[in-house]
């Protein structure tokens, strides 16, 4: 990733996104919908967002997902985490302490996913808010 990408991702606060990709009919995805949201109360200092691939296909552009849920965590140095997640309380807060203690490697993000973190930042009425 150049430079140049990674500064456009910056923002004032520049935490960090955990960001669930599901589809409304999955129930899964339904029922992982409240573990999500009391997550996001947990974990204040990144950004949460849910997204239905479907409804939100604007948003989620050209990001596959193959698999529900899908859970991506990045910021602008890069995806920490992208891929399916079992809906379990347990395994996010896992994943989440580690991306707190920053000891997630870094990947640099792909054009899809870069363009799906820049829309967001516009687009608070996705954001998990607590």
């Amino acid at each position: 990733m150049s430079h140049s990408s990674a500064s456009e991702l910056s923002s004032p606060d520049s935490a960090a996104w955990v960001i669930c990709l599901c589809a409304d009919w999955c129930g899964l995805c339904r029922d992982y919908r409240a573990i999500f949201e009391q997550m996001a109360e947990r974990y204040p200092a990144f950004r949460f967002a849910w997204l239905d691939i479907e409804d939100q296909a604007d948003l989620v552009g050209d990001l596959d997902v193959e698999t529900f849920p899908t859970v991506m965590m990045a910021d602008a140095q890069g995806a920490r985490f992208f891929g399916p997640l079992q809906p379990q309380a347990q395994t996010l807060s896992r994943l989440l302490d580690s991306l707190e203690n920053s000891s997630l490697q870094i990947a640099p993000l792909e054009p899809a996913a870069r363009q799906l973190l820049q829309a967001l930042q516009t687009a608070p009425e996705h954001w998990i808010k607590v």
